[in-house]
């Protein structure tokens, strides 16, 4: 937890506590790793899933986690310190959280990016 792994799961029961085991176990198998410079991303990223729009940038030390809704909790999740995002187009919880986690697997690691610069 915190540590730049991070899963997404939704759950559908006829209760609230099944539900929430069910998108739980789904998170669980299906981690991914953010990768992570001294708290922050490592470049900036555009990202559209369906109607959402998600505008990543990496922030200075001190920042904070500049963000609203989904987008927040799953940053503060994966541990990310610094960081400023918008959201643009749809409003959905969901679609956002899930162009979140399309940015994650988009995002380049360090050694990636000093491979592409040679």
């Amino acid at each position: 937890l915190r540590k730049g792994r991070v899963g997404v799961g939704l759950g559908k029961a006829p209760d609230v506590s099944s539900a929430i085991r069910k998108g739980s176990t789904y998170a669980k198998k299906h981690l991914i790793t953010v990768p992570l410079i001294n708290g922050t991303i490592p470049h900036e990223l555009t990202v559209k899933y369906k109607a959402s729009k998600l505008i990543l940038r990496p922030a200075k030390p001190g920042t904070g986690v500049i963000a609203g809704g989904a987008v927040r909790q799953v940053c503060e999740m994966a541990g990310i310190k610094n960081l400023m995002s918008k959201t643009i187009g749809g409003s959905n919880k969901i679609n956002n959280m899930k162009a979140m986690f399309t940015a994650f697997k988009q995002m380049k690691s360090k050694e990636t990016l000093a491979r592409m610069r040679k």
